[in-house]
């Protein structure tokens, strides 16, 4: 208790000593500062696991078969991850953009301080030990849990909360990636963080500053390497539209297909051991049959990326019972865009822990390359394209289309492999296919599962304002409730000392039964003859609606404006009541949220 009054009194010196000598502004430069360090040495650490465990237990592996170990280590690495998180955590740590998307719409941008750890250590587990996904998600959700876990120690409001969270977002996928553009374009488009001026800044510090971070332990070369051989021709635009339209409906694929397997595998969301069984041996199986699923397949993107001879690009069957079958490379590839879905659900479901930025970026160099193989091998317009230069703009595609963020999807494989040359096609291959699966998806991935509940926040002002609030803030109760056989005196001496001219019904269970309003009532109320004879339960009319104390903001304005009513009752999760939500609290809720959100 000491140490606690001694670190509390340590604080509020610092904080009056920093409103003497430093500017807000100026604290949140400080602060974004601090987040892209810890953000981006948190990036290279969980790198570092994954590279050491998975050159620990795959080294020694024949290239010339297949490796029955990779039936045993994802499941080992599942079980690791799934005791970590049941007996260590003890809390969900799955979905982190997803959770920060949350954060930011609905917890005032708070996330759990076990965060700034939990999800380097699990994910290192899970992809080390070949879990079919990405670090990067993972890293987002640390980077944002330290920017939230930092604010709050210095006691920031809500605003500056959650920028310090998407300076983390940001300040990670720059480290990771070497992308300080990238990073900033995602908090724009995936966290839908609105960009002001009194934003920018702190953005692009904690962005440029983790990329620096990365530059000095990794060196300043791109990710990927990649050279262009042959330079973007005007008459190979058709190929490109077509292959972000196939980047969208891969994208389409993708998406679905991972939300129906998660659907599953939440049937046995209270049975840990029968998810492990599935997952792991759906996932053992699947690597087994194709090694390149093992990890976050960045390999086989650098492969692809760089090759350019058969005999390169044969070498992705190594390690397989497909070793030698190069005449069978195309559907060898064509069978892993259909499966890696299924590895990815797998990993997760089972109880592993991971993203799906690898998985995008893999899926569509696959994608880009195949596309190009088909498109030589029939001549499609009469021209050949390059394999190498489709595979990068696969990757674009699939980003833009499973994110549904064509700016990231640009900048990003820009960024990652230096493939600025090819500009112009990756914007048109991104847009298309973004426009592909809106057709179809309204939502990212990330954000469909909020979307669903109306928990997400959104670019639209409206939209947003209404999603910061909730039915129990605006919640009224100083209504006088009564009985139905109450006799119409008595009712008369509950109205002499009310407050309001609306008196709601209630059971002896304390549910709402009907609503009685003072001017449906005015012309016996003075008439003492009648006090005797009518009960409330002939008195009373059904309210014109009722709402949910988990209604969204957004379907409690639609029946305000169906009903035509100015106030509307409430019940709680059990169904009982709770109170009136009247309109003019509504709208004066609603003005000063605004106020709050839209004050830089």
């Amino acid at each position: 208790m000491g140490h606690d009054n001694e670190k509390s009194t340590w604080m509020l010196r610092f904080l009056k000593w920093r409103e003497r000598n430093m500017s807000e502004k100026q604290f949140m430069l400080v602060l974004s500062f601090l987040v892209g360090i810890f953000t981006a040495m948190a990036a290279l650490l969980l790198k570092g696991l994954i590279h050491f465990i998975q050159g620990m237990l795959t080294e020694h592996f024949d290239a010339t078969g297949a490796n029955g170990l990779y039936l045993l280590y994802p499941v080992v690495g599942i079980f690791l991850t799934m005791l970590f998180i049941r007996y260590v955590v003890r809390d969900d740590i799955s979905h982190g953009v997803t959770k920060i998307l949350y954060a930011i719409s609905k917890k005032k941008a708070h996330i759990k301080r076990h965060n700034m750890f939990s999800s380097v250590i699990a994910s290192a587990l899970t992809i080390g030990f070949g879990g079919s996904v990405g670090a990067e998600a993972p890293i987002v959700l640390t980077g944002s849990a330290i920017g939230s876990n930092l604010g709050q120690a210095f006691r920031l409001e809500r605003r500056k909360l959650m920028l310090l969270v998407a300076c983390g977002a940001a300040g990670a996928i720059a480290g990771i990636f070497k992308a300080p553009i990238a990073g900033l374009v995602f908090t724009i488009e995936v966290l839908m963080v609105d960009l002001t001026m009194s934003s920018l800044m702190p953005l692009m510090v904690s962005c440029i500053t983790a990329a620096t971070v990365s530059y000095i332990f990794t060196g300043t070369e791109a990710m990927f390497e990649f050279s262009m051989d042959n330079p973007f021709v005007m008459e190979r635009i058709p190929h490109v539209i077509l292959l972000g339209i196939l980047c969208g409906l891969v994208s389409l694929y993708f998406t679905r297909t991972m939300n129906s397997c998660e659907s599953m595998f939440r049937r046995f969301a209270q049975r840990p051991y029968v998810k492990l069984l599935i997952g792991g041996l759906m996932l053992s199986v699947l690597i087994f049959l194709f090694p390149p699923l093992y990890g976050e397949g960045y390999d086989t993107i650098t492969l692809l990326l760089n090759g350019t001879t058969p005999a390169e690009w044969d070498t992705l069957m190594n390690n397989s019972l497909f070793y030698g079958f190069g005449n069978v490379l195309l559907l060898y590839l064509i069978l892993i865009v259909i499966f890696k879905v299924f590895a990815s659900s797998a990993t997760n479901g089972g109880g592993g822990c991971g993203g799906i930025f690898a998985p995008s970026l893999f899926l569509g160099c696959i994608t880009g390359f195949v596309w190009a193989r088909i498109s030589n091998m029939f001549a499609l317009g009469g021209i050949e394209v390059t394999e190498k230069n489709f595979a990068l703009l696969g990757m674009a595609g699939l980003m833009s289309g499973v994110m549904h963020a064509p700016l990231m999807g640009i900048f990003l494989i820009a960024e990652l492999t230096g493939g600025y040359d090819l500009f112009l096609p990756l914007m048109i291959t991104s847009v298309s296919a973004y426009l592909t699966i809106v057709v179809f998806e309204p939502h990212s991935i990330y954000s469909t599962r909020l979307a669903k509940k109306g928990e997400l926040l959104t670019h639209d002002k409206d939209k947003a304002v209404l999603t910061l609030m909730n039915v129990e803030s605006v919640v009224e109760k100083n209504f006088e409730p009564v009985s139905p056989s109450m006799e119409l005196g008595q009712l008369v001496g509950v109205i002499s000392r009310a407050k309001r001219n609306l008196f709601p019904v209630v059971d002896e269970g304390g549910r709402l039964l009907g609503i009685v309003q003072m001017d449906d009532i005015r012309h016996i109320m003075f008439r003492q003859e009648l006090y005797r004879r009518f009960t409330v339960d002939r008195l009373m009319v059904d309210a014109p609606c009722r709402l949910s104390v988990n209604d969204p903001m957004e379907v409690v304005i639609r029946k305000f404006d169906d009903t035509g009513a100015w106030n509307l009752p409430v019940d709680d999760a059990d169904g009982k009541y709770l109170g009136f939500v009247s309109k003019s609290k509504v709208y004066a809720s609603y003005r000063q949220v605004l106020v709050d959100f839209s004050e830089e």
